[in-house]
């Protein structure tokens, strides 16, 4: 580097590090309200961590986190996912609930091991992201939507409130 009085830069490569800050974030894991459940959302936050570096266990997590999802906010009856997404068909649209029984179908690569431990199933990142996307619209769709239309409601009853108490 040039400095106009000739001088070398100091030299801080001996300094220890007081705080590292990188611009790059650490996943591409979206930032959800606190009124979800911390172990889905860490669930979630954890499967698009590691999604490029094992996605046989970023399809496991979202299995995991999916699973969360359906015993929260639908209040099944716990038991094997299989049986849990069962309980919920008549709940939601047939596309999502295909869609739910394909992460259970994929996250099963690696939650349990085939018969044969020779036969190994890849999953690549592209298909642990497919999985990870439909956590996301499953969060949006059932808890942001299910808060925002609370929210909506409420704010209507609070002002019929205020004009029936104005009339007065």
């Amino acid at each position: 580097m040039f400095r106009p009085d000739g001088s070398d830069p100091p030299d801080y490569s001996d300094l220890p590090v007081l705080r590292q800050w990188d611009l790059i974030p650490e996943s591409k894991a979206k930032s959800f309200p606190n009124y979800i459940p911390k172990p889905i959302l860490d669930d979630y936050s954890e499967a698009c961590l590691i999604r490029a570096l094992s996605p046989k266990a970023s399809a496991t997590l979202s299995r995991r986190c999916l699973q969360g999802i359906i015993r929260d906010f639908w209040q099944v009856k716990p038991g094997r996912l299989a049986g849990e997404i069962e309980q919920i068909k008549d709940k939601v649209d047939v596309d999502t609930w295909k869609a739910i029984d394909g992460v259970r179908n994929v996250g099963n690569i690696g939650a349990h091991m085939e018969e044969n431990i020779n036969v190994i199933v890849e999953v690549e990142p592209s298909e642990a992201q497919l999985l990870v996307e439909l956590i996301e619209i499953l969060l949006k769709d059932w808890y942001l939507a299910r808060e925002q239309k609370r929210l909506h409601l409420e704010a209507i009853v609070k002002l019929s409130a205020e004009k029936k108490s104005a009339q007065k």
